[in-house]
């Protein structure tokens, strides 16, 4: 079942980010009960999960920014897409970026973008199957510390 987070599943959550490229579930600091709870509280953040048999397999992130230019049409941004790897290969993830897509939709807005900095050709063909493509558009980065 794929759904937005539950507050109660933050532990959850992040130890499905071990799979994404995390290493370690961070310590429940008041600095990230605060990001949590303002995650939660922010009408623009989406926490998708996709529940299977009560556990939670599969998440992406879905943030609505908005915007003063395409007819004043907010655009969104997918991060975090990560599904366990034991559920991979049977439309998990993908079930999650379809309803990151119809929250896009449903919020008017004109385009989607989604970076990643996988290499592999399975990885960016499940994007590609989903409807994403790295024609259009060239992403530049800067990592800050």
């Amino acid at each position: 079942m794929v759904r937005e987070i539950a507050e109660t599943e933050l532990e959850e959550l992040l130890e499905l980010y071990l799979y994404l490229h995390e290493d370690a579930v961070p310590e429940m600091t008041e600095h990230l009960k605060h990001t949590w709870n303002t995650i939660l509280q922010d009408e623009n953040h989406h926490m998708i999960v996709n529940e299977i048999d009560g556990k939670i397999v599969s998440s992406c992130v879905c943030v609505v920014i908005p915007n003063l230019t395409r007819n004043i049409r907010p655009y969104a941004l997918v991060e975090n897409v990560v599904t366990h790897p034991e559920y991979r290969g049977r439309g998990y993830g993908t079930e999650c970026l379809n309803y990151a897509k119809q929250i896009a939709e449903g919020q008017g807005c004109y385009k989607i973008m989604l970076l990643t900095g996988a290499k592999e050709s399975a990885t960016l063909k499940f994007y590609g199957n989903a409807g994403y493509n790295s024609s259009d558009k060239t992403a530049f980065i800067q990592w800050l510390e």
